[in-house]
């Protein structure tokens, strides 16, 4: 029989931990949470210090029993729950319920689920943690005062199954603001002038500068034609060259949210898709008789960017026995750590640097091996040598009309041999050689081409960018973010255009509701002061209970304003302006998860709905009497058509520009590359083309 009981949060990893540990221990999950607030009621005492009123959670009652029975049969409990706040604070619910002293030597915490860490985490059991149970607690307390307030006068002014929250109104208000920056936005006119010239037979770009003296923006096309009637002759003066060693380093190791950015970026994961794996990765895989099932990586969720020595030792020896000791990084790498970072443990890395993608092909699922190979290489990466590039800039001038030209090439390729990090743009990093020039050197013109561009809105935000954009912010945590793009999508407050998100008619309503009525919800500064009080209770610096009080007294008062105030909003089916083609009842409009669509006003006789197709603005340029708008195939794939379809069959998977070809006048289009969007004409005789600016 046992000695010991260690009580985990997930069934996956117990078995792993129990082989490690030996017959003394018996190991066994809460499998999460075993008590909370109650889900029919607010649960807190609001006048009574915030007192939370704990319940055991729903189908819980016999694992609490379970673990209770083998509690009385053991010396000693180990509560053994993931090292976080979460963690700490299932640890707490757990020695309550089991009636463990918690000021007792009982709580265990690990980073990595291998059979070193767990042995030598045994070996220092501590007290539990209640500056970290406070700063849970504080969290949940709040975000339900919050939520358990607005959400029922939003389900009675509007509709029900809605919700706001401090972190998900927030983010929904950066998808509406950059949404109206969008529609707002007023294209200004430029230009470029590019260049091809020829020096001792090779060919290279330059770009219009300015004058001698300074950079010139170009504006419209009667500066250009003035630029290029100055130039005089075929041929340029060097009149500058600029060379330059640059180091680049390697990105550090993963933290969650960096981890959740990347991965969208390279393997197009949802941040949501990218914390189950991850998890799994945690827990431990099965990878054959010798070592059996063992943990793949680190703890997932960490702000902290800290490598362990030892880690950083098995690096180094992988990347000399790989690369050669050049490729070693010499310096030490700082830590790269916010403000608002929880340093409790080690950035996102792999268990073994020896375990390498190549030898667990086997056993990992596609998406398991791609995610993990991202965080393996990224690692290896981080403890690699800096890049060296060789730059060069060229000056080159005609008649006080200076081109500039810029290369560069890889001296030395350090991490770059293995990884390089993502860009939000899909842009790659090129490097471009240009021949060997002195001052005074000349240089033959090939070719002068101006190019007119239009500025271009800034882009809705990818998850990536608004995990990014979050976290710069100081708003929420890395835990946080993959619910919290999940709520704002399945609650229909916004909805995925081509990977980017566009919030929704229904998104639009309560934001504005809530910004009418609780400000501070939306307020980024306010929100972001908050987390930090919160992090101020983790770090035994704040009381918990004077940070809600002090949000709770005003916000109180908003709750009685706004239940009295807010006028209820009725969405109206509003008449679509035609017939059912199925039973002749008028169709409406309706509100949905995704936005209106049309649907039979027969119903539920008639079950009939259409699409809503959206004009864009442009008119058709084959019958030139319709307009162009937008569809959806029936794989949900957006392409545009003449709204007189069958009449005028046009049709293009590529989105029109409501502005002709400045070359031939024809129609221009968006062609969306992997380096991005470009704007090209569609009439197959004309070459013109141009990149839309970022």
């Amino acid at each position: 029989m046992a000695d010991y009981l260690v009580i985990v949060e997930s069934p996956a990893k117990a078995k792993t931990i129990e082989r490690y540990l030996g017959k003394k221990y018996k190991v066994k999950a809460s499998i999460g949470h075993v008590r909370d607030l109650p889900r029919s009621q607010m649960g807190i005492d609001t006048e009574n210090n915030y007192e939370p009123k704990y319940i055991t959670i729903r189908g819980k009652g016999p694992v609490l029993q379970e673990l209770k029975t083998a509690a009385k049969k053991v010396k000693k409990i180990y509560l053994a729950a993931d090292p976080d706040r979460e963690g700490e604070a299932i640890a707490w619910h757990l020695a309550t319920a089991l009636n463990i002293d918690i000021e007792s030597d009982c709580r265990v915490v690990f980073n990595e689920i291998t059979k070193d860490a767990i042995l030598e985490s045994f070996k220092h059991p501590r007290p539990i943690n209640l500056d970290l149970v406070d700063a849970q607690q504080a969290r949940r307390i709040l975000d339900r005062l919050v939520g358990y307030n607005i959400s029922p006068i939003l389900w009675k002014k509007v509709k029900k199954g809605l919700s706001a929250g401090r972190v998900q109104s927030v983010a929904l208000r950066l998808i509406i603001d950059r949404e109206n920056e969008i529609t707002h936005f007023v294209p200004e006119e430029y230009w470029t002038v590019e260049g091809l010239f020829e020096k001792n037979k090779k060919q290279f770009d330059a770009l219009y500068y300015g004058d001698g003296a300074e950079k010139i923006k170009l504006t419209n096309e009667e500066q250009v034609k003035a630029i290029l009637k100055n130039i005089k002759g075929d041929h340029f003066s060097v009149t500058d060259v600029i060379k330059k060693e640059r180091k680049r380093n390697a990105a550090p190791a993963f933290t969650t949210s960096s981890l959740q950015q990347e991965a969208a970026r390279k393997l197009n994961f949802r941040a949501k898709k990218t914390m189950m794996l991850a998890q799994q990765l945690y827990e431990g895989i099965d990878i054959g008789k010798k070592e059996g099932t063992v943990g793949l990586i680190t703890y997932m969720r960490t702000d902290s960017t800290r490598i362990s020595e030892t880690a950083k030792a098995e690096a180094m020896q992988y990347i000399d026995t790989k690369y050669g000791k050049d490729y070693i990084a010499t310096e030490p790498k700082q830590t790269k750590k916010q403000s608002n970072a929880q340093d409790a443990h080690e950035a996102i890395r792999p268990t073994s640097t020896m375990r390498t993608p190549e030898d667990l092909k086997a056993v990992l699922s596609r998406d398991q091996l791609r995610l993990y190979r991202l965080i393996w290489e990224r690692f290896i990466a981080s403890q690699m040598a800096p890049a060296i590039l060789d730059t060069v800039s060229v000056d080159l001038l005609n008649e006080n009309v200076k081109f500039r030209a810029n290369g560069s090439h890889v001296k030395f390729p350090g991490f770059m041999k293995l990884y390089i990090e993502g860009t939000d743009d899909q842009t790659e990093e090129t490097t471009k050689l240009l021949p060997e020039m002195e001052i005074g050197d000349k240089v033959k013109t090939l070719e002068i081409e101006p190019k007119q561009h239009f500025t271009q809105p800034p882009p809705r935000y990818s998850e990536a960018r608004l995990v990014k954009t979050l976290e710069e912010l100081g708003i929420g945590r890395p835990s946080t973010y993959a619910p919290t793009l999940d709520t704002i999508q399945k609650r229909g407050y916004v909805q995925l255009d081509a990977k980017r998100f566009v919030p929704t008619e229904l998104g639009g309503i309560v934001h504005q509701l809530v910004f009418e009525f609780f400000p501070e919800i939306l307020n980024i500064e306010f929100t972001a002061k908050m987390e930090q009080d919160l992090d101020g209770v983790e770090e035994g610096m704040t009381n918990w209970v004077q940070v809600i009080d002090a949000f709770y007294k005003d916000f109180e008062k908003r709750v009685e304003y706004a239940d009295e105030a807010m006028e209820k909003i009725e969405i109206k089916d509003e008449p679509a302006g035609e017939d059912c083609e199925k039973c002749g009842a008028p169709m409406v409009f309706k509100l949905g998860r995704y936005g209106k669509f049309m649907a039979c006003s027969n119903f539920p006789d008639c079950r009939n709905t259409k699409a809503i197709v959206k004009p864009i603005g442009v008119q058709c340029p084959t019958c030139k009497e319709g307009e162009i708008v937008e569809r959806k195939s029936k794989t949900k794939r957006l392409f545009y058509g003449c709204n007189r379809y069958p009449e005028c069959e046009f049709v293009s998977w590529d989105k029109p520009i409501n502005r002709p070809c400045p070359k031939c006048s024809s129609l221009l289009i968006e062609k969306k590359l992997k380096k991005g969007v470009q704007i090209q004409c569609t009439n197959t005789d004309c070459d013109y083309e141009e990149t839309p600016s970022q």
